[in-house]
């Protein structure tokens, strides 16, 4: 059964006829005989687990899902009763990880991009880009540098330049999950004026129901393998489906996973990375000049000599943060978090020595520096590995090799080589396989995993390691409750062995579930 809504001939009409979609290489289908019609102007919410093949299905629909050699999809998919690579101009799609989509230097020509490639008379293109970004609550001059931009800066981004191009069926791939909650109900509102004014086709994949519930006035529900379990009108499926919901860990309303009981925070645990008076900004000096500088003060720290420029400083750089004073301890949690924009991610970036502060210090203590110099800025790779392991915001920045076990293994054998590790320990390899959901894909290409998959493995890639300090940037991003749930427990294990946590989040019940103390920035 299907909800009925007044046909509009501006929303696309979306029909999947028994498609299915096997990726080279997987044991098993993405995507398995799914069938439904979708009337132009429905809203609809796709649910399901991470990995039932939701983005899969999305990109199909977008006309930019690759089958190569023809054999990965089976079945028919059309878009207004044409395959979705002819109706490319009606499809609007924002991807789970906007970085992928700005393209140009500035916030208004990034908007604008997409209108000039519509040939959109240029009369009319800066009005449009100009009411998106209002819509999306993008307050910016239209001039301002796209690469000093959040991730969730970045989501609104992308978001304003797909409602600008007024598409007849809009996708949107996990939209809030970078995005605060006064954020993510902005953008949730945007887009319910947007699609209501303009009569556009919705299909969004989310995990958590409560916040789009309002909004669809359709839900179809995956199941594990990727066929369809239930499909019909909101609160029809929303009651029907709830049990199978929760056991596929779909956020429903009203439920949280039980976890397991963090360690109580103890004041007195061994402090093992110290920040104080510390400023930090993406902007950093070139990579030369960081390297003269690292080969200056291992030198200067191998002979016991004090140097002047400890720590590189620029009184011209407006920082992202400043007048931050906080301690990394043992077996303790501590949340970054803050409205997007508020350097949330440049300070973890700061804190694991991968930028250094334009003021303050950050001052790794006897305990975790052991043998290497006090700042982390000046650790080599093999150094950090065992000591800091860094999850950036974006997990294909840090994924270099070619199958996903081959990740797990990658940072233990670098350690082991350089005699900084024991090696690889192929029983907690195979665990993390296990737990995180990923050891029926251990032999699939990294960049073809889901948004939650990939998030799983680059957290996976730091435990392998067994660092004291895990600095983690949204470490719950794109995750359906079970594996939330894993993902959460995990960290609990490394907090009772001694490990330092370290989450940038803005996900409060993660903030509960690890007892972090809570840094806020921007407050």
């Amino acid at each position: 059964m299907t909800s009925h809504v007044a046909v509009d001939q501006r929303g696309a009409e979306v029909v999947f006829t028994e498609l299915g979609w096997h990726y080279p290489g997987r044991e098993q289908p993405s995507l398995n005989s799914v069938s439904a019609h979708i009337r132009p102007g429905e809203r609809v919410l796709l649910l399901g687990p991470s990995g039932a093949g939701k983005s899969t299905l999305l990109h199909a629909m977008a006309g930019v899902e690759q089958d190569p050699d023809g054999e990965s999809r089976s079945g028919e998919l059309t878009v207004n009763g044409v395959d979705p690579r002819d109706a490319r101009g009606a499809v609007g799609f924002m991807h789970q990880d906007p970085e992928t989509q700005v393209i140009l230097a500035r916030v208004g020509d990034d908007v604008a991009f997409g209108l000039e490639n519509l040939a959109v008379p240029r009369e009319q293109i800066w009005a449009r880009v100009g009411a998106a970004l209002a819509e999306v609550g993008l307050d910016l001059p239209l001039d301002h540098s796209t690469t000093e931009l959040s991730g969730g800066q970045k989501q609104r981004l992308a978001l304003a330049g797909t409602m600008a191009m007024r598409p007849q069926l809009l996708l949107l791939d996990e939209p809030t999950a970078s995005v605060d909650e006064q954020g993510a109900a902005e953008l949730r509102d945007a887009v319910e004026r947007a699609v209501a004014q303009s009569g556009t086709t919705m299909i969004v994949v989310e995990h958590r129901v409560g916040l789009w519930e309002s909004v669809v006035d359709r839900v179809i529900v995956l199941n594990d393998d990727g066929r369809v379990a239930f499909d019909g009108p909101t609160r029809e499926v929303l009651g029907d489906a709830r049990e199978l919901l929760q056991r596929q860990g779909t956020w429903v309303p009203n439920w949280t996973p039980r976890t397991m009981a963090p360690p109580a925070r103890d004041e007195q645990a061994t402090p093992l990375l110290e920040a104080r008076g510390l400023a930090v900004s993406r902007t950093q000096p070139s990579s030369r000049t960081v390297a003269r500088r690292r080969r200056r003060e291992r030198k200067a720290w191998a002979k016991g000599t004090p140097t002047q420029a400890d720590i590189y400083r620029n009184e011209n750089v407006i920082p992202a943060a400043a007048d931050i004073d906080l301690s990394v301890r043992a077996g303790q949690a501590l949340a970054i978090t803050g409205e997007n924009g508020a350097g949330k991610s440049t300070l973890a970036l700061t804190l694991a020595g991968l930028l250094l502060p334009c003021a303050g210090t950050v001052h790794a203590t006897k305990a975790l520096a052991g043998d290497a110099p006090a700042d982390p800025s000046l650790w080599e790779g093999t150094e950090l590995i065992t000591r800091i392991g860094s999850v950036f915001q974006h997990p294909e920045h840090q994924f270099l090799c070619s199958t996903v076990r081959a990740e797990l293994e990658y940072g233990p054998h670098q350690a082991a080589r350089r005699g900084a590790g024991p090696g690889v320990d192929e029983e907690r390899i195979e665990s993390l396989l296990a737990r995180l959901g990923l050891g029926g894909i251990a032999d699939a290409n990294p960049f073809t995993l889901s948004g939650g998959q990939k998030r799983r493995l680059s957290v996976a890639t730091v435990l392998a390691s067994a660092p004291d300090v895990l600095i983690l940037d949204e470490p719950t991003f794109g995750q359906d409750a079970q594996t939330w749930r894993e993902l959460v427990d995990m960290l609990v294990e490394e907090l009772e062995r001694g490990t330092a946590v370290v989450a940038v989040t803005h996900d409060r019940e993660l903030i509960t579930a690890l007892n972090a103390v809570e840094l806020r920035l921007g407050a």
